[in-house]
C-alpha cells in the first residue's frame, strides 16, 4: 500500500532548480541531448505576460508580484537607513524576463582574476567562447561575436540628440567613443547593445526554452516553489517543492542543479542544512554540511542617479502627452521601434576616475528620461537621467534566512560603501557626471541640476548626497562564491564543497562582480557548466 503521508515522486536525471537567466539555459543546453532526461523547477509562471515581450515593458514587470518577488533590503546604515527594493525574476526566463535588456560582458580582467583567484578554466581565454556560443549577434560573427546562438543580440534602435551630445561631451572630456563594448575594448560612450531580436525582448526563456520545449526529454514545471534539497548524507538525490498546497519531490539520477540566483541559492542551500553551523542552529535546522561562505560575499552595483531638467522635450513629455504615447505604440506596432523597443538605458560610458587606473572603474548609463524610482512613472517635466556606478566594489554584504519557513524572504544586507576607496570612487564619479553635463556638447540641454542639486560641492556634500539617492542597479552576485578557500561554496566545476550530486549555476558562483551589467556573464556561466556537466557525467 502507497504511503499516503509521502509526496509524490517524479524523476529525471537532472533536477534544474530555477528557470532564470542560467536555469533556462542549462536545462536547454542539457536536454539537447536525446538521452537524458531533464526536470526544471520554477517557483515563477509562464512568461505569457505580454509587457514581458516588449523591451520596454520592465516598466509594467518590474515590482509587479506576479512577475517580481519584490525582495527589499534590511535597512542600510551606510544610506541613512533606507531599505532599497531588490526586483528580481519570479517567471519563466527569472530576471532577463523583466531587467532592462542590456548586453554587456565585462572586462577581460574580471575573468582572468576569476582564474588568478584558483578557479582554472575561467580565464577570458577559456569563458570567451562561451560568450561568442550564446550569441545571435545582428551584426555577424567575428572574433568577438557569435551569429545563429540562442540570445538575441542588437543594436539600439532609438537614437536622440541628447543621448548623441552626451556621446559628444564624454569625449570632451577624454572618455573615447566605443561602437562595441564586447569587443576588443570596453572603455568608452556609444549606445547599448541589447537581448533583443527583431524588436521584441529575447530573454533566457524565449532564446533558449521555446526552442526546447518541444524535446521530450525535458519537462517544466511552473509554479513549483522549492523548499529544500534532499540528500542521502552528504549527497542531494533531490528537490522537495510545493504546487500550491501540495507537496512533491523530485529525484535525480545524476544531480541536482541549484539555478535560483544570488538570494535563492544562498536561502535554499540554508533551508537545507548547508551553511553557516551558527546560522543553522539559531533556526533549528538540522545541518548537513558547515559551509560557512553559503549567503556571504554579497556584492552589487550601486547607481548613483543625477537627474537635469532638459531645456528641450524628452521621453518625459512624449509618454505624459496622450497623442504622442499613443503614436509610440503605434511606431512599436507597426516598426518594432521607436522608445517601446529601447532598454533600461540607451548610452553607456565606461571611464576611468583616476588615470592611473588600467581599465575603467565606472559605469554610466545615460536616459532621456527621468521618474522617481527607474521602473516607475516618468516625471512630467523635460529631464534626464545619468547614473554611475562603481564597477568593482570593495565592499561585501551576505544574504541570511531569517526564519527556516521557505515562503519567509531572507535579510539581505548588501553594505554598500562600506569602504574608503568606495565612498571616493561614488564622489569621483558624481563629479565626472557633473564634468559631462558641463560640456560644449551638452549644455545646450542643461536647464538645471535636480540631483543630487548643485548645494552639494565638497566631497563630504556629495558623498552624503550619495547616500540619499543611491540605489542598486540590479546586479546582486557572489553569494554561493567559486574559489578554494575557507568561504568559498563551490569550486571551479561549481560542485558545492563537501556535498556530492550538487551544484551551483547562477550570478551567485562568482567569486567577484563583472565590470558592467551581469546578465550575459550569467548565461556565460550556464554554457560552460552546460559543457562540463556533460563532461563530468562522461567519465563517470
Amino acid at each position: 500500500m502507497a504511503d499516503a503521508t509521502r509526496p509524490p515522486i517524479v524523476e529525471a536525471d537532472y533536477v534544474v532548480a530555477g528557470a532564470g537567466s542560467a536555469g533556462c539555459a542549462l536545462a536547454a543546453r542539457l536536454s539537447e541531448d536525446p538521452s537524458t532526461n531533464v526536470l526544471l523547477l520554477e517557483a515563477g509562471g509562464k512568461d505569457s505576460n505580454p509587457w514581458i515581450h516588449v523591451p520596454v515593458g520592465y516598466f509594467k514587470t518590474m515590482h509587479d508580484p506576479r512577475t517580481d518577488w519584490c525582495y527589499r533590503t534590511e535597512p542600510e546604515p551606510s544610506l541613512n537607513g533606507r531599505s532599497l527594493d531588490w526586483p528580481r525574476g519570479k517567471v519563466l526566463g527569472g530576471s532577463s524576463s523583466i531587467n532592462g535588456l542590456l548586453y554587456v560582458r565585462g572586462q577581460p580582467r574580471d575573468f582572468d582574476h576569476w582564474r588568478q583567484l584558483g578557479n582554472a578554466g575561467w580565464s577570458f581565454e577559456d569563458v570567451l567562447p562561451y560568450f561568442i556560443k550564446a550569441e545571435d549577434q545582428e551584426r555577424g560573427a567575428d572574433e568577438w561575436h557569435g551569429a545563429g546562438g540562442p540570445l538575441g543580440v542588437s543594436d539600439m534602435r532609438v537614437r536622440r540628440d541628447v543621448c548623441d551630445a552626451f556621446i559628444a561631451g564624454a569625449e570632451e572630456i577624454g572618455i573615447p567613443r566605443n561602437d562595441d563594448i564586447n569587443g576588443a575594448n570596453q572603455e568608452g560612450a556609444g549606445y547599448f547593445q541589447l537581448t533583443m531580436r527583431k524588436g521584441f525582448r529575447c530573454s533566457t526563456a524565449a532564446g533558449y526554452l521555446r526552442p526546447a520545449r518541444r524535446r521530450p526529454n525535458l519537462r517544466i514545471v511552473t509554479g513549483a516553489h522549492v523548499h529544500r534539497l534532499c540528500f542521502e548524507g552528504r549527497r542531494a538525490v533531490g528537490v522537495r517543492y510545493a504546487i500550491g498546497a501540495e507537496v512533491h519531490e523530485a529525484r535525480a539520477r545524476a544531480e541536482v542543479l541549484l539555478c535560483a540566483g544570488a538570494i535563492g541559492s544562498p536561502q535554499i542551500l540554508q533551508l537545507s542544512g548547508v551553511g553557516p553551523a551558527d546560522l543553522l542552529a539559531r533556526h533549528g535546522i538540522e545541518p548537513v554540511h558547515d559551509l560557512p561562505g553559503v549567503g556571504g560575499n554579497l556584492q552589487d552595483h550601486l547607481q548613483l542617479r543625477a537627474v537635469y531638467k532638459c531645456t528641450r522635450p524628452t521621453l518625459n513629455d512624449e509618454v505624459n502627452h496622450p497623442l504622442r504615447k499613443m503614436l509610440i505604440g503605434i511606431e512599436y506596432i507597426l516598426k518594432r521601434s521607436g522608445p517601446m523597443s529601447m532598454g533600461a538605458s540607451q548610452v553607456y560610458a565606461f571611464a576611468r576616475t583616476r588615470p592611473e587606473l588600467e581599465t575603467p572603474d565606472v559605469q554610466f548609463h545615460f536616459q532621456p528620461l527621468s521618474a522617481d524610482k527607474p521602473g516607475e512613472g516618468l516625471h512630467r517635466f523635460s529631464a534626464f537621467t545619468s547614473s554611475v556606478c562603481q564597477l568593482r566594489p570593495e565592499s561585501r554584504g551576505r544574504v541570511r534566512i531569517k526564519h527556516p519557513d521557505p515562503y519567509a524572504y531572507p535579510a539581505i544586507e548588501p553594505n554598500y560603501l562600506a569602504t574608503a576607496l568606495d565612498r571616493e570612487t561614488a564622489v569621483a564619479g558624481l563629479r565626472m557626471t557633473r564634468a559631462i553635463a558641463g560640456t560644449r556638447a551638452m549644455r545646450p540641454f542643461v536647464e538645471e541640476e535636480l540631483l543630487p542639486g548643485p548645494e552639494a560641492r565638497t566631497d563630504e556634500e556629495l558623498l552624503e548626497a550619495a547616500r540619499g539617492i543611491a540605489e542598486t542597479i540590479y546586479h546582486p552576485v557572489g553569494t554561493c562564491a567559486m574559489g578554494q578557500g575557507p568561504n568559498a561554496v563551490v569550486d571551479e566545476r561549481l560542485r558545492v564543497h563537501g556535498i556530492g550530486g550538487l551544484r551551483v549555476v547562477d550570478a551567485s558562483v562568482m567569486p567577484a562582480i563583472t565590470s558592467g551589467n551581469t546578465n550575459a556573464p550569467t548565461i556565460m556561466i550556464a554554457e560552460k557548466a552546460a559543457d562540463m556537466v556533460r563532461a563530468d557525467a562522461a567519465r563517470g
